[in-house]
C-alpha cells in the first residue's frame, strides 16, 4: 500500500472507533476525518465533492421536513391512542397494534422519526396500565429496524442503496417487502411467547385507556387533511413520479417544501431537522470516497471475489451474514457507505451483483436488532425509556435483541436462496 491508502485506511479505522467508542458526536468525528483527508491532499476538493451521494442527503432532508410538519397536526399521537382503545385496555393487543404501528409508520417514514414519536405515547399508555414499558421499547425497537427495510425510505442504508444502484421505490416493495412481511409474522409469534402470555391488567385500569378521546389530540385538523393526503402521494405515486424525469430527491424535498409552507410553524419545522445527521453523511462521504480514489475499494472487492471465487451465490450469502454481524456492532450507515463502491467495483468486472445489493440491504437493516448501538433507532428508544426510569442495558437488549436478529437473517437468508437460487 503506498502512503495515501495508508492515510485513507488510518482516517477511517480512527473514525470508526470514535463514532463506536462515542469519544466524539459522530457527526464531528465524520466532518473532522473529512477535512483531515482533504488537508493531506489524499484527493482533490472537486473529487470529494463528486462523492458526496446528493441523492441520499436530498432524501433525508426532504423527509425530515415533511415529517416535522406532519407531526404537528398530532395525527401520530392519534393513531397510539386509537391503537390503545380499538385493544380494548387488553395490553399484549396494544404491544401488537403498536408494533405493526411501529413497521409501516417506520417503512414510509424515517425509523428515528417514528420511535421519537411511538415512545412518548408508549409511555403514557403504559402508565396507565401501570405495566412495565420495557417489553413495548423493545418490541417497538425491532419493529422499527423491521418495518425500515421493506422500502426505499425506511432506513438510511436503503436510501444510500437506491441511489449507488438505481432501484426505485416500487423495487424495494418488490424484493425487500415480501421478506419483511414473512419476518414480521413470525416475529409476532416470538413477542407474545417472550412477553404476550406475561400481559395481565386489572379492569380499571383498561377503563382509563377507554376514557382517553384520541380525537382531542389533533391539534390542527386542516394540516392532518393535508398530511393525509400528501403522504398518499409520497408513498403510492413516489415511483410514478419518476415519468417526469425527477430522481428519489426530487420528490422528497418537493413534499417536504409543500408541506412547509402549509405548516402552522416553519421555525419549529426547520429546528426538528436533524441537520448533524446530515452532515455526518457528508463527512462520511468524503472519506469512504478517499478509500475508492486512492484504490482501497478496488483491493477489498477483488479481495472479496477472490474469497468466494466469485460465485454469486455464495457471495450473496457472506455478505447478507456478515452485513447483519457487523451492523449489530457498528452502526449500518457507514457500514453500508464502505459496501457500496465494493459492489460497484465488483460489478464493473462484469458480475451480476443484483442478489448482493439486496444481501446488504437485508442484513445491514436487520443487522440493526442485534445490539443497543446497531441502530440510531435502538439508542434514541433506550434514551426515552432511561430518562423516565426505565433502563435497557446493552446485556439486557444483546440477549433478546441478537437471537432475534439470527432468527431473522436465517429467514431473509431462506428467502433470498429461494428468490436468487444458485445457477
Amino acid at each position: 500500500m503506498d502512503v495515501s491508502q495508508i492515510v485513507a485506511v488510518a482516517v477511517f479505522v480512527v473514525v470508526m472507533i470514535t463514532i463506536m467508542t462515542e469519544k466524539l458526536h459522530r457527526s464531528l468525528a465524520a466532518i473532522t476525518g473529512a477535512m483531515i483527508v482533504l488537508a493531506l491532499h489524499v484527493m482533490p476538493f472537486d473529487a470529494a465533492m463528486e462523492h458526496i451521494d446528493f441523492n441520499t442527503l436530498g432524501v433525508l432532508l426532504g423527509m425530515m421536513l415533511f415529517v416535522s410538519v406532519v407531526k404537528l397536526s398530532g395525527v401520530f399521537e392519534f393513531l397510539a391512542i386509537k391503537c390503545a382503545r380499538l385493544a380494548k385496555g387488553d395490553p399484549w393487543k396494544i404491544m401488537l397494534l403498536f408494533v405493526l404501528l411501529t413497521a409501516v409508520l417506520s417503512a414510509f417514514l424515517d425509523n428515528v422519526t417514528t420511535v421519537l414519536l411511538i415512545g412518548p405515547m408508549t409511555l403514557t399508555v403504559c402508565k396507565l396500565l401501570d405495566v412495565n414499558p420495557i417489553p413495548f421499547f423493545m418490541t417497538e425497537i425491532l419493529a422499527s429496524n423491521i418495518g425500515g427495510t421493506a422500502t426505499l425510505i425506511g432506513d438510511p442504508p436503503n436510501i444510500m442503496i437506491g441511489s449507488a444502484a438505481g432501484y426505485s421505490f416500487f423495487d424495494f416493495i418488490l424484493y425487500d417487502a415480501p421478506a419483511v412481511a414473512i419476518i414480521l409474522v413470525a416475529i409476532l409469534g416470538v413477542f407474545y411467547a417472550l412477553y404476550g402470555r406475561k400481559m395481565n391488567v386489572d379492569d380499571e385500569h383498561k377503563t382509563r385507556i377507554m376514557e382517553l378521546d384520541e380525537h382531542a389530540q389533533i391539534k390542527n385538523r386542516r394540516l392532518l387533511k393535508q398530511s393525509v393526503v400528501m403522504t398518499a402521494l409520497v408513498v403510492v405515486d413516489s415511483w410514478r413520479m419518476a415519468r417526469w424525469g425527477w430522481n428519489v430527491h426530487h420528490r422528497a424535498v418537493a413534499a417536504g417544501i409543500i408541506m412547509l409552507i402549509s405548516g402552522e410553524s416553519i421555525e419549529e419545522a426547520l429546528s426538528n431537522v436533524e441537520w448533524t445527521t446530515l452532515s455526518f453523511f457528508a463527512g462520511l462521504f468524503v472519506i469512504v470516497g478517499a478509500l475508492a480514489e486512492t484504490g482501497v475499494i478496488g483491493m477489498l472487492a477483488n479481495g472479496l471475489i477472490d474469497a468466494t471465487g466469485g460465485n454469486v451465490f455464495i457471495t450473496m450469502l457472506v455478505l447478507l451474514i456478515g452485513s447483519a454481524v457487523i451492523s449489530s456492532f457498528l452502526d449500518n450507515i457507514p457500514f453500508v457507505a464502505t459496501m457500496i463502491p465494493i459492489l460497484l467495483a465488483m460489478e464493473s468486472t462484469g458480475m451480476d451483483v443484483t442478489p448482493l445489493w439486496w444481501a446488504v440491504s437485508l442484513g445491514a437493516c436487520l443487522g440493526g436488532n442485534g445490539t443497543l448501538i446497531g441502530a440510531s433507532a435502538n439508542v434514541v428508544l433506550s434514551d426515552i425509556s432511561k430518562k423516565h426510569g426505565h433502563e435497557i442495558t446493552f446485556a439486557k437488549f444483546f440477549k433478546t435483541g441478537f437471537p432475534i436478529m439470527l432468527l431473522t437473517i436465517l429467514i431473509a437468508g431462506v428467502y433470498l436462496v429461494v428468490r436468487f437460487p444458485p445457477a
